[in-house]
């Protein structure tokens, strides 16, 4: 298995990994554009854009580009973050020919009728309304608002129902135009593939339109600060409900932190899985929740550290206190050499099983590019996790566990008052 690297004179970036053992190939395009590059007057424009692009070409109806992919028995789809888009699909080796020239048609070539985009936007707006009637789901948006404000990252990803509505097809394609330039994007393949190959399929098919004839260099984005404002210690959305969500978190580190594989161990030591401190304590010997987890995110310039949980109402109160007697504990006397080592060979294991799947590959090896503009080999990646020691997990947990926390909570609760006081807000 090699991973290979080639930069074309219009910034184009193309990234493959060959495994000779699979016969599967997947492509991904990514676009170094996300939420977080959005004004209030386009929010959600980056995941508006990503639907638009599937509804027809000049050559293909969107009925067209779906058969395409799912009449070789292959899948296709994409996705919007904060940072970045990503449009992919999986086929058999033998198809990666017709997967780059449909994927690479949707970047270069859609139509963005009138019509499309007013039914597309009923589709946005439909997923908007079931992300507002999953409580699950919505209070991670709900995090994001009460911790950054009225900043960039702290935007739904979404958009709002009243952007969507008066996002026009001119405001629309001209955020196209500005924001997908060859030096954005990432081309990333991998599975039963050649290299070489591979730049010949994507220069062919990116080619059109003039779409390659710009001169460029690469785009990483910065790791600039984000100036945080009108941050809150608890955000709420009071709700009837048979339970509540609640998402605590507090700053973590950003993405160029050399901390972050060791965030990664104490996430997964915290709430990676059955065995992790905050289940255990939560669930399995108290039985206040079903579900509960943690979560690390890095960004450019920022990152937040945090936990879901899931609990009946009543029992939202112990809930959040017993998150900070654990997280008082783990920052005071750090986490015990069994922990470590359950977590390590809990995320080492995962990266690995990963590996086995051609889709994965392409998603690690995009990801790395578009991020960080270079690839960490996989050895070296299971080499910095290995490296992380219960001291480097201690030192890293007393720093970021002690920080000023934040509160998201959905349920049927008229105040916040008493939240607030658990926080000492």
């Amino acid at each position: 298995m090699s991973v290979r690297r080639t930069v074309l004179s219009s910034g184009l970036r193309i990234v493959t990994e060959e495994d000779s053992t699979v016969r599967s190939a997947a492509i991904g395009i990514w676009v170094n554009v996300g939420s977080r590059d959005e004004t209030p007057a386009v929010a959600g424009a980056s995941h508006f854009l990503e639907h638009l692009l599937f509804k027809g070409t000049k050559t293909r109806t969107a009925l067209e580009i779906s058969s395409s992919i799912e009449s070789v028995g292959g899948e296709m789809n994409a996705f919007t973050g904060k940072e970045y888009t990503c449009f992919y699909a999986r086929v058999i080796d033998t198809d990666l020919a017709m997967a780059v020239d449909v994927i690479s048609e949707l970047i270069t070539s859609s139509i963005f009728s009138v019509a499309d985009v007013a039914s597309e936007r009923k589709v946005v707006l439909e997923e908007i309304a079931m992300r507002d009637g999953d409580p699950s789901d919505l209070v991670h948006d709900l995090f994001s608002d009460t911790y950054y404000g009225d900043t960039q990252l702290g935007r739904s990803i979404l958009g709002t129902t009243d952007s969507i509505k008066s996002m026009s097809r001119s405001s629309v394609y001209n955020y196209y135009k500005k924001r997908y330039l060859p030096q954005d994007l990432v081309v990333a393949v991998a599975g039963n593939i050649e290299h070489k190959q591979v730049v010949a399929l994507v220069e062919k098919a990116l080619s059109r339109e003039g779409f390659l004839d710009l001169k460029g260099a690469p785009q990483i984005r910065a790791n600039t600060s984000i100036k945080i404002r009108n941050q809150k210690s608890v955000g709420l959305i009071s709700r009837k409900s048979e339970q509540a969500h609640l998402f605590y978190g507090m700053a973590g580190v950003p993405r160029d932190d050399d901390r972050r594989f060791t965030m990664g161990i104490l996430s997964a030591a915290l709430g990676g899985g059955m065995s992790s401190r905050m289940f255990q304590e939560v669930r399995e010997k108290r039985g206040l929740a079903y579900s509960v987890y943690a979560m690390a995110q890095q960004f450019a310039g920022s990152g937040i550290f945090g936990f879901y949980v899931g609990s009946h109402p009543t029992k939202a109160v112990e809930v959040l206190e017993v998150i900070r007697e654990v997280l008082s504990d783990v920052a005071e006397n750090g986490m015990t050499d069994e922990e470590i080592s359950r977590a390590k060979g809990l995320v080492k294991g995962t990266l690995v099983l990963n590996q086995e799947d051609s889709g994965a590959r392409m998603m690690n090896i995009g990801k790395s590019e578009i991020v960080y503009g270079k690839i960490k080999g996989f050895d070296e990646i299971l080499d910095e996790i290995s490296a992380v020691t219960p001291e480097a997990v201690k030192k890293v947990a007393g720093e970021i566990l002690v920080k000023k926390p934040t509160l998201a909570l959905i349920g049927p609760f008229r105040s916040a008052a008493k939240f607030e006081k658990i926080l000492g807000a």
